[in-house]
């Protein structure tokens, strides 16, 4: 039976399968290839397991026939310039079932990737059978927005068009992550915007509005490649994590992606003894805190988000002993680890992905508070800074608090929660100092009016000197956890002992299905 001829209806079907493959279209991908970029197609491949990508409407085309011909569509607007179906991504860590997700990809070397009026249609039905399936969901967002060009439909305006509403309702529901490489504007933009997480190529250009767009509105020409360069668009906070090519942004997107599919075997583990020397001595000094977080993590599995936005405020995903976590922490590097405007919205937002997705958060305290000063408060700090106030109240996963050096105000409360008793544990190491507000500041207040009395400067320092060091000694952790209010004092060395011991019982009964919250772009 295997000699028969084909039958015609099959022939046609092959032919036709073959004009959507990038074989079948050597011109367009050589193209691609010149401009130093893979093809939707390649990147798809690399991302999912074999074998395992199940296509809708793969013979769509441009709703374009009142201008062009029927052949020349098939031919160079396969998919109608959007690839999506259903895969498995990452199996082989987490099985067929938890790695069931959704992906798409607008195809630049269709119309520039521009959105179509099938490749609308095309995302409703993905998006619908996303949140019916709860599909974890990549979606490669490059491309030049909306498509004028589309003839076949009667419209206006096509405001009513319902895939945007639906890809934003999607949040809080299933993870989502936006990659882009190249020029990424308008409805593309807008994908990427709503997604939780975005990877972008260090050759990106990001902008709600195209070139044409710009010029249409009367602000001048502006290449392509200047609208929103990752330049701009990394340390403005778009952008979660940069990446050289697009081989790195599928291997981070996998990586991003396993955060929420589940844990996975314990990986190895540094010197945990390291921790005891890794934070100075001297309360003024600054250190870097992300080698404390890659040494209490396995070793391998952190990712740093939004590195270049408010970078006073470190944002990580991460695993310890196998389980995924969220990581906030205060660099002391920047603003003395100070929570400025910015550093609450990033912190805050975080907070809600984590919530939102069923991911433990481990906070990392050295916090002399919230900035203070004119110059902060003209950025609606008080709004700002109460976001993560908000956020840590709204946690419905646990919380596990170290303090490494100091806690203080406002501040220290907003990365714990709100209070020291709010997380499932909060601890310090030896030589942390904990306050109502930075000591010096709140001995010049306690103090006023003695202080006022002494008419000699020199004295009237060495008074307030005295006086610090006396509060220093009072504000040491362990006078903190004489009177209970923090859980306990630790080796630094155990703290990862601590952090898995205290999850593994947080987790052990996973509480009953809470109403779902949507996560902020911002």
């Amino acid at each position: 039976m295997g000699d028969e001829p084909l039958r015609d209806d099959h022939a046609e079907l092959l032919r036709r399968r073959a004009l959507t493959e990038d074989a079948g279209r050597p011109d367009a991908v050589a193209k691609r290839h010149a401009a130093g970029a893979r093809t939707a197609r390649e990147n798809l491949a690399d991302l999912v397991d074999e074998g395992s990508f199940v296509e809708y409407g793969r013979f769509a085309i441009a709703a374009q026939r009142h201008r062009r011909d029927l052949a020349d569509l098939i031919a160079r607007t396969p998919a109608d310039g959007l690839i999506a179906g259903t895969a498995r991504i990452n199996g082989d860590l987490f099985g067929e079932a938890a790695s069931a997700c959704a992906v798409l990809s607008y195809d630049y070397t269709v119309l520039a990737g521009t959105q179509g009026a099938l490749g609308h249609r095309k995302k409703d039905r993905l998006f619908e059978l996303i949140e019916r399936m709860r599909l974890p969901t990549v979606f490669f967002a490059e491309g030049g927005g909306g498509r004028p060009g589309d003839t076949d439909y009667p419209v206006v305006s096509a405001l009513d068009a319902r895939a945007f509403k639906l890809w934003a309702a999607l949040s809080g529901l299933v993870p989502r992550i936006a990659v882009v490489r190249g020029r990424c504007f308008a409805g593309n933009a807008v994908i990427a915007g709503c997604a939780d997480l975005i990877v972008a190529t260090a050759d990106t250009s990001i902008g709600m509005g195209g070139p044409a767009m710009i010029a249409g509105g009367g602000l001048g020409d502006v290449p392509p490649d200047e609208v929103g360069p990752i330049s701009m668009q990394e340390p403005n906070g778009v952008v979660d994590v940069v990446v050289p090519d697009e081989a790195e942004a599928v291997a981070v997107t996998k990586r991003l992606l396993g955060y929420f599919q589940g844990a996975t075997a314990p990986g190895p583990v540094a010197d945990q003894n390291r921790l005891r020397t890794m934070v100075p001595e001297r309360a003024r000094r600054a250190y870097q805190v992300q080698p404390i977080i890659e040494t209490l993590a396995d070793t391998g599995s952190v990712t740093m988000l939004r590195p270049r936005f408010a970078p006073e405020m470190v944002t990580a995903l991460a695993r310890i002993d196998g389980r995924a976590v969220g990581v906030i922490a205060n660099n002391t590097m920047v603003m003395a680890g100070a929570i400025t405007a910015r550093a609450a919205d990033k912190a805050a937002r975080f907070l809600q992905l984590c919530n939102a997705f069923g991911l433990p958060v481990i906070s990392l305290v050295d916090c002399p508070g919230y900035m203070v000063g004119p110059a902060a408060e003209s950025e609606a700090l008080v709004r700002r800074a109460s976001r993560m106030l908000v956020a840590g109240a709204a946690l419905d996963v646990p919380l596990v608090a170290v303090v490494l050096r100091r806690g203080y105000g406002l501040g220290a409360q907003a990365m714990v929660g709100g209070s020291m008793h709010e997380p499932a544990l909060t601890v310090a190491w030896p030589g942390a100092h904990l306050g109502p507000m930075g000591l010096e500041g709140a001995v010049r207040l306690g103090l006023r009016k003695e202080l006022d009395a002494i008419a000699d400067a020199a004295e009237r320092e060495e008074r307030v000197r005295q006086a610090t060091a006396a509060a220093q000694e009072n504000a040491k952790a362990l006078n903190a956890a004489a009177l209970f209010e923090i859980d306990d004092v630790i080796d630094p060395a155990q703290t990862r002992e601590f952090i898995v011991n205290t999850l593994a019982a947080a987790c052990a009964h996973a509480p009953g299905a809470a109403h779902r919250r949507f996560v902020d772009t911002w």
